[in-house]
C-alpha cells in the first residue's frame, strides 16, 4: 500500500509542479501571443499602406518594365530633399531678421548656386560618358546627400561655414540624380506607355512624398534643428539601396548615340568612327529647341518666384496671416498647380504638345500682367498655383516632343542636356528674384518679362511646328 501510495504522492507533486510550469508556460504563451497580435496589428496599416503604393505604382506593366521601381525612388528622392529644404530653410532663413537673412541667402546663392550654374552644364556630358553606370550614378547622388546632410548638421549646429559647400555638394547632387533619371525613364516604359504618362507617374510619385514629408520634416524641426537632417540621412541611404533595385538595362547604352550639335545630313550620317566634338541639342528639330525655349522661360520664372516671394512675404506677409504661414499658402497652391498640371498633362496623351506649351506659356504670361497690375494676396497665390500648373504641362509636352522628333540613338542624351539646361534657367530666375526690391508690382513685372522673353521668340516656330505635324523629323543613320 505504502509502495502503492508512493507513486501517486510523487505523481502528484510532479503533477502539481507540472501543472504549476503548465500554467507559466501557457501564461508565456499568451503574453507572447499578445504581444505578436499587437505587432501584428500596428504593422498592419503600414504593410497595406505599402501594398497599396506598390499595386498603383507597378500598375499597367510598370512592374514589370522597371518603371515602378523609378518612381518609388523619384519618390524617396523628393522626400529626402524637402527634409534638407525644410532644414536649410530654418537654419539661413527663418533664424535671423529679414535683413540679415536676405544676406545669408545671398551669400547661400553666391556660394552654391554661381559654382553650380558653372557645373549644371558639366553634369549632362559628363553622365552621357557613363552611361553604363546610371544605377551606381544614382545610387553615388543619393548616398553623397546622405552624408552631406550630416555635415550640415554638425555646420547647422555649430554655425560653421562648411555648410555652403555642404549644400553646393547636396544641390549638384540632386541635379545630377535628375539628369539621371531624365535619362532613364525611357529605358523603362512599359509597352503601348507613352513617356509623358511616365514622366507624369514618376513626377506625381515625387509630388505625393514631397507633400508628405514636408508636414513630417516641420514636425522634427520642432524637435530640434538636427532633426530633418536626420531624417534625410535616413531617406537617402535608403534610396541609395533602391538604386540598385532599378532594372539592369537601364545601365545598357545599346542603340544610344549623343545629340549632335549642328543638325546637317552630312553630320547626321557621319561613320562613327568620327564623332562629333560638341554633342549639344540641334539635332532635335525646330519644334523641341523652341519648346525648350519656352520651358526655360517657365523654369526660370519658377526660381525667380521662390525667393522674391520668400522675401517679399516676410517683409509684407498676405493679409491676415504671418510671414510663415503665408509662405506656406502659396507654396501649397504651386504644389496643387503643379500637380495638377501633371495629371492634365496625362490626361491629354501627348495630343498638340506645341499648341499645348503656347497655350500654357501665354495663361502664365497672362497671369503674370494681371498679379503685377492688380497685385494682391489672392493674386499672388493664383500666379504661384498657374506657374506651377504651366511648368508642369509645359514640361510634360516638352518631353512628348522630344519623344517624338528625337531619333531614339540620341533621345536619351537630349532628355539629359534639357534637363540640365532647365536647371541653369532656374538658377538664373532665383539670381534675379535675389537682387530686387522688396516691390510686389515691380517684382511680378520682371517675372511678366521673364516668361515674355522666353514666350514670344517661340511662338511663331511652335505655331508651325503643330501646323506641320513634326514631319521634319530628323534622322541618324
Amino acid at each position: 500500500m505504502a509502495a502503492a501510495r508512493m507513486p501517486q504522492k510523487t505523481s502528484g507533486v510532479g503533477g502539481s509542479k507540472g501543472f504549476k510550469g503548465s500554467s507559466q508556460g501557457s501564461g508565456s504563451g499568451r503574453f507572447g501571443g499578445s504581444v505578436r497580435a499587437v505587432g501584428h496589428a500596428l504593422r498592419l496599416p503600414f504593410a497595406a499602406a505599402v501594398r497599396g503604393i506598390r499595386k498603383v505604382t507597378h500598375a499597367h506593366g510598370a512592374g514589370e518594365s522597371g518603371l515602378g521601381k523609378l518612381i518609388e525612388l523619384h519618390a524617396v528622392n523628393g522626400a529626402g530633399d524637402v527634409m534638407v529644404t525644410v532644414a536649410l530653410a530654418s537654419t539661413v532663413f527663418f533664424s535671423v531678421p529679414t535683413d540679415e537673412a536676405r544676406g545669408r541667402v545671398a551669400l547661400y546663392l553666391a556660394i552654391t548656386m554661381a559654382p553650380f550654374t558653372l557645373l549644371a552644364p558639366v553634369i549632362g556630358p559628363l553622365l552621357d560618358r557613363l552611361p553604363h553606370g546610371r544605377r551606381a550614378a544614382m545610387a553615388g547622388a543619393m548616398l553623397a546627400r546622405a552624408l552631406l546632410a550630416l555635415v550640415i548638421a554638425g555646420a547647422a549646429a555649430g554655425g560653421g561655414l562648411e555648410l555652403y559647400p555642404a549644400a553646393l555638394g547636396v544641390l549638384v547632387a540632386s541635379k545630377a540624380y535628375g539628369v539621371v533619371r531624365s535619362a532613364v525613364v525611357p529605358r523603362l516604359l512599359p509597352p503601348a506607355f507613352s513617356l509623358v504618362k511616365a514622366n507624369s507617374r514618376v513626377t506625381l510619385g515625387g509630388l505625393l512624398a514631397t507633400g508628405i514629408a514636408a508636414p513630417i520634416g516641420a514636425g522634427l524641426q520642432a524637435v530640434g534643428s538636427r532633426w530633418p537632417l536626420y531624417g534625410a540621412f535616413v531617406i537617402f541611404v535608403a534610396g541609395t539601396f533602391l538604386s540598385f533595385s532599378l532594372p539592369p538595362k537601364v545601365d545598357s547604352a545599346k542603340g544610344e548615340d549623343r545629340a549632335l550639335l549642328a543638325a546637317d545630313e552630312q553630320h547626321l550620317h557621319r561613320p562613327l568612327r568620327e564623332p562629333p566634338k560638341r554633342p549639344g541639342l540641334r539635332t532635335v528639330g525646330t519644334a523641341v529647341t523652341h519648346a525648350l525655349a519656352a520651358n526655360a522661360a517657365l523654369r526660370c520664372l519658377s526660381g525667380f518666384l521662390i525667393f522674391f516671394l520668400a522675401f517679399l512675404l516676410r517683409e509684407h506677409p498676405l493679409t491676415g496671416s504671418s510671414a510663415a504661414v503665408s509662405l506656406g499658402i502659396v507654396g501649397v497652391a504651386a504644389g496643387a498647380g503643379n500637380a495638377l498640371g501633371t495629371a492634365v498633362g496625362a490626361w491629354l496623351r501627348s495630343r498638340a504638345p506645341e499648341i499645348i506649351i503656347v497655350t500654357v506659356v501665354a495663361i502664365v504670361l497672362g497671369m503674370a500682367i494681371t498679379a503685377a497690375v492688380f497685385f494682391g494676396a489672392f493674386l499672388v497665390a493664383c500666379l504661384a498655383a498657374v506657374a506651377g500648373f504651366g511648368q508642369a504641362l509645359a514640361k510634360l509636352s516638352l518631353d512628348a516632343l522630344i519623344q517624338r522628333d528625337v531619333p531614339e540613338q540620341v533621345r536619351t542624351s537630349a532628355f539629359a542636356r534639357s534637363e540640365t539646361l532647365l536647371q541653369v534657367a532656374w538658377v538664373l530666375g532665383g539670381a534675379i528674384g535675389i537682387v530686387l526690391p522688396l516691390n510686389g508690382v515691380l517684382g511680378l513685372s520682371v517675372g511678366a518679362a521673364i516668361v515674355a522673353a522666353g514666350w514670344l521668340p517661340t511662338v511663331r516656330g511652335l505655331v508651325a511646328s503643330a501646323r506641320q505635324g513634326g514631319a521634319t523629323r530628323p534622322r541618324v543613320a
